[in-house]
């Protein structure tokens, strides 16, 4: 089973940009299917993007399409989330998560088996 690790967060302006890494120790990286979450204070935690094992295929919640872009680096065993354009909105605590099917099943948080510990995004007005 991997392990997995945030960083990348921290504080930015509206408009501006940030790229979260989720490194993942284990070398069963390849076959899991990942995903970021996210869990803006006195919200259910929520999908924001996922991207199949192989790296052929992603799908993003409404409210970032066009704005972040999920991506994967087998060889590094990391995955990435370039947030472009952000939003006050988009502050909140967010999750990398990996689902061993190495299939994009859905959006909801129980299909994921491994959690990372979060990292802040604060967009400020």
């Amino acid at each position: 089973q991997v392990q997995l690790v945030e960083s990348g967060g921290g504080l930015v302006q509206a408009g501006g940009s940030l790229r979260l890494s989720c490194a993942a120790s284990g070398r069963t990286f390849v076959g899991y299917a990942m995903g970021w979450f996210r869990q803006a204070p006195g919200k259910e935690r929520e999908f924001v993007a996922g991207i199949r094992s192989s790296g052929a295929m992603t799908y993003y919640a409404d409210s970032v399409k066009g704005r972040f872009t999920i991506s994967r680096d087998n060889a590094k065993n990391t995955v990435y989330l370039q947030m472009n354009s952000l939003k006050p909105d988009d502050t909140a605590v967010y999750y990398c998560a990996a689902d061993r099917t190495g299939l994009l099943r859905g959006t909801t948080s129980r299909l994921y088996d491994v959690w990372g510990q979060g990292t802040q995004v604060t967009v400020s007005s």
